[in-house]
């Protein structure tokens, strides 16, 4: 007994930033982003707060399911930062639906939602939950340094949602760890301790795009293979396949690698840049609500990320149209 996906959701920021817009701020251009990323515009947070957009996704995510937040027995949150170092933002979207069950927040970067599908294999495993609800939600503009156009082109701000229930759809899932501060990071914040003897950090993305793009381009294809063989199915096999919307290279390099034809990779990063963990559901909603996939179909999910991260997993669809 592992799962299935009963309802999806997303929402994002109101706030569409163009391209053209972050031209006027940094020292970069349409052509620059696009040709470089494939990035066109992104959403960023301005009157909203994380926990507004993750209730959205959540709310929308139980509407699409037919299930009630009373009727949830684990929400579980995949995050980078929240409004507040604690309460979680489980917690605070567990009140906010008026929920009562268990609630924690999980960080794993931009792997973050197969890691939280990791933790839900493992409660439905063990029979302690029947109904889960997983959120991965982002506030990237507030840990950017937008005077830093390596960086702030990339990223977005979104959530995404998906409610899973009994079933036996989860065909193999895979993650990974690589310890590595050097390449990728974002440091905390350091409050003001009299005592502290270190150096102030700049509480801003920090990114090598040489080593982070070599580590990505080998991952996605690592571990896309080693899933889809995992499942006992063949490459030629899979309907669609969902990656993290990090660069649009590193996507076209992984199509030229694998033998998954082009036409089933499913991208969106020219509307919404880099959300990190919400990256893939967003994608995964917005797909469904147009009836993309149908029953049966064979769904591979990879993702990589800080840390350095990785997941991925195959998934049949098997939520009716």
């Amino acid at each position: 007994m592992s799962f299935s996906i009963a309802g999806t959701g997303s929402a994002y920021p109101a706030r569409r930033v163009t391209n053209d817009e972050l031209a006027t701020i940094v020292d970069t251009s349409d052509e620059w982003i696009r040709t470089r990323t494939g990035v066109k515009e992104r959403r960023v947070l301005t009157t909203e707060t994380l926990e507004d957009i993750a209730f959205e996704a959540a709310r929308r995510a139980l509407e699409d399911a037919k299930v009630a937040p009373e009727e949830l027995d684990l929400i579980v949150c995949a995050t980078i930062r929240n409004d507040y170092i604690t309460p979680s933002l489980s917690c605070m979207l567990q009140k906010r639906l008026g929920a009562t069950c268990i609630a924690f927040d999980i960080n794993a970067a931009c792997s973050g939602f197969l890691y939280a599908l990791d933790v839900a294999d493992g409660y439905f495993a063990r029979k302690r939950v029947k109904k889960m609800l997983i959120v991965a939600a982002e506030a990237m503009s507030k840990m950017l340094d937008w005077t830093e156009r390596a960086t702030c082109v990339l990223f977005g701000d979104g959530a995404g949602a998906a409610v899973l229930c009994e079933g036996d759809d989860l065909l193999s899932l895979r993650l990974s760890a690589s310890g590595n501060a050097e390449s990728l990071r974002i440091p905390n914040l350091e409050g003001k301790s009299p005592f502290s003897k270190l150096p102030a950090r700049e509480p801003f993305v920090y990114m090598n795009g040489q080593d982070v793009y070599k580590f990505a381009v080998n991952a996605l294809c690592r571990d896309l293979e080693a899933v889809i063989a995992d499942a006992g199915v063949r490459q030629e096999d899979i309907a669609y396949v969902l990656p993290h919307q990090a660069n649009i290279r590193i996507i076209e390099a992984a199509i030229n690698k694998l033998k998954i034809s082009a036409g089933k990779y499913l991208i969106n990063i020219e509307r919404f840049g880099n959300i990190s963990a919400a990256s893939i559901p967003i994608l995964l909603d917005e797909c469904r609500r147009k009836n993309l996939f149908h029953k049966g179909d064979l769904l591979a999910l990879s993702a990589f990320g800080g840390g350095f991260t990785t997941g991925a997993c195959v998934l049949r669809w098997s939520k009716e149209s």
